[in-house]
């Protein structure tokens, strides 16, 4: 066989997932059609196929540990969630054995201890990713260097007294990223976005006047952030982690979204010079334009969360006001009556939708 004809090797376990996915998707397909229409391959064509996906699965299975099975797949998300509790019991039990033992040692050995306990645990980290091909331990060693990175900074700003700072969060983000995208962590992916969210926010409050840790008393600090975080992935290749752009554009328009339900029902958190009441009326106009561009973007470029986060604030925008507008003067049976007249509705809509959507890709 030449090269021409050799099968192309996925750049990470993700396009590998991504191809054995659709190879069982195409083997069941083709079984179906078969017991539905009477199709059916020659013998010849049909043993070729399977050796075919046989030597492609057996190949990325060895290269990149992909699951190949449901079984595997139900496996492989326990595992994961028993990589997050562990690293959650890990962090803990670092946390509770050093507050036992802190005031029995000197400062110069909780210094030593405070500095070489995350550069240990990176070290771990790189150790480990090179023994594994699924990084399950390297995601719960990579989760304890970061929460040793968080104490570090915090413990050791307490010991010399220094004054706390949003740069915390700028540096617990980069540290977060560093591992996330060197060994494609993403709870550490997520942990980053929400330092790096924390950090802007707080630094929006602070140029607006605030003292930094008051940054959450303003909901609108929130949306420059959130709407920075939205667009980040469009200035980014991820070539490499082709599902890391989905979060920051996931947790990126949920930021906004919740900061304008916030001020939709809370008129006084706002920086605008209004009268609560009219800022209230704004935000909520806002929301609803704000769901349905996020839908609308959603649908138009194929992200499923984005489009699904769009949908259910829309819905809460929409059930909220229904409350605020007829929940005190309406009989109960009734005020539930319209809103199951409008679910129906808004499921008529959306099957619409769906079909012109269906067309439209035919």
């Amino acid at each position: 066989m030449n090269d021409s004809n050799k099968p192309r090797i996925p750049l990470n376990r993700a396009h590998a997932q991504q191809r054995v996915d659709r190879i069982k998707a195409f083997q069941e397909e083709l079984e179906q059609l078969e017991h539905e229409h009477n199709f059916a391959l020659q013998d010849e064509q049909r043993h070729q196929l399977e050796r075919h996906h046989e030597k492609i699965l057996a190949e990325l299975a060895k290269l990149f540990d992909v699951d190949t099975s449901a079984t595997q797949k139900q496996m492989s998300m326990g595992m994961r969630i028993a990589s997050f509790l562990g690293a959650l019991a890990l962090a803990a039990s670092v946390f509770f054995f050093f507050y036992r033992i802190w005031g029995l040692i000197s400062t110069s050995v909780q210094v030593l201890i405070l500095i070489s306990a995350p550069i240990l645990a990176v070290l771990g980290v790189e150790i480990i990713s090179k023994r594994e091909k699924y990084p399950y331990f390297t995601s719960l060693i990579g989760l304890v260097a970061f929460a040793c990175f968080v104490l570090n900074l915090s413990v050791l700003g307490s010991i010399f007294n220094i004054s706390p700072s949003q740069n915390a969060f700028l540096a617990w983000a980069a540290l977060a990223m560093i591992l996330a995208y060197g060994y494609g962590l993403r709870l550490l992916l997520v942990a980053g976005i929400l330092c790096l969210l924390f950090f802007l926010s707080a630094s929006v409050g602070e140029w607006g006047g605030m003292y930094w840790l008051s940054f959450g008393l303003r909901p609108e600090n929130f949306l420059p952030a959130g709407i920075f975080l939205f667009f980040l992935p469009a200035f980014a290749a991820h070539s490499k982690y082709p599902d890391f752009p989905g979060y920051y554009r996931l947790f990126g328009m949920l930021t906004v979204l919740i900061a304008i339900l916030i001020l939709s029902h809370w008129g006084e958190g706002s920086y605008l010079m209004l009268p609560p009441m009219d800022v209230k009326v704004l935000y909520q106009l806002l929301g609803f334009a704000v769901a349905g561009i996020t839908i609308w973007a959603g649908i138009r470029w194929h992200w499923q969360g984005v489009t699904n986060l769009g949908s259910t604030f829309f819905v809460i925008q929409l059930y909220t006001k229904f409350y605020d507008w007829w929940w005190e003067w309406m009989p109960k049976y009734l005020f539930f009556l319209v809103v199951g007249l409008v679910a129906i509705l808004l499921l008529n809509i959306f099957k619409r939708l769906r079909s012109h959507l269906a067309q439209a890709s035919a």
